[in-house]
């Protein structure tokens, strides 16, 4: 991916090994570096979740994802 709001390869590499795994049960998260692309982007622009572009998935994924995030700490 590349664009404005999005993060580098370089970004994505110091990033990628500290993301969790899929969890043990249930389904499997989305892409991470697009989840993180689409709360860059929606942060960087202000726009509401459900105006996110299509490119970034479903806007309740990444919204679901950066409360969960934010919620624990990670974010």
């Amino acid at each position: 991916m590349s664009g404005r709001f999005e993060l580098t390869d370089a970004e994505w590499a110091l990033l990628a090994p500290l993301m969790p795994d899929n969890p043990p049960k249930g389904g499997q998260w989305a892409e991470h570096r697009r989840i993180i692309n689409a709360i860059l982007y929606r942060i960087r622009t202000g726009i509401p979740w459900r105006d996110l572009p299509e490119r970034y998935g479903p806007w309740e994924t990444a919204a679901g994802r950066h409360r969960r995030w934010s919620n624990d700490g990670t974010w």
